[in-house]
């Protein structure tokens, strides 16, 4: 009861400053011009659809390979990693004039609602997308107790 204030509307008008967050307004915008690897720090971007039975999760991996994705379940937990490898080389008359390459990992992690039945859980990648379908494990029934 010692920590209560008295609230008032106008306090924080009275301490409105339009210029108090213009730094990191373009913080994140410099740092992406400077470093140009934005592509690398990006999130695996999910959708997730749910029926009675099971889930379906579309993760969209562009430029990966079938061989660099990893996906692990562990309850309800989903785990997808994935590498990334880019290499671009640009020749004139024979000549290596420039070469650059790119190594990032992705990593994405979610909780479900319900556990996967992990041995009945599916993967299919076609065109830059991961396809999941995860099967809802069957609901152990509880006990009821009878009071007596």
């Amino acid at each position: 009861m010692a920590n209560l204030r008295r609230y008032d509307p106008l306090t924080e008008l009275a301490r409105f400053d339009p210029f108090r967050n213009f730094e990191d307004l373009f913080r994140d915008f410099r740092m992406a011009n400077i470093t140009r690897e934005g592509e690398g720090q990006q999130p695996i971007r999910i959708d997730v659809h749910e029926n009675d039975t099971s889930y379906t999760v579309h993760a969209d991996l562009p430029g990966v390979s079938k061989d660099d994705i990893k996906v692990d379940i562990s309850g309800n937990r989903v785990t997808i990693a994935a590498e990334t490898k880019r290499v671009e080389e640009e020749k004139q008359g024979g000549n290596v004039v420039r070469s650059e390459r790119y190594y990032g990992e992705h990593y994405r992690s979610f909780t479900l609602e319900h556990e996967i039945d992990d041995a009945q859980a599916s993967a299919k990648f076609d065109s830059g997308v991961l396809e999941l379908t995860l099967p809802k494990k069957a609901q152990q029934g509880g006990r009821k107790l009878e009071i007596h």
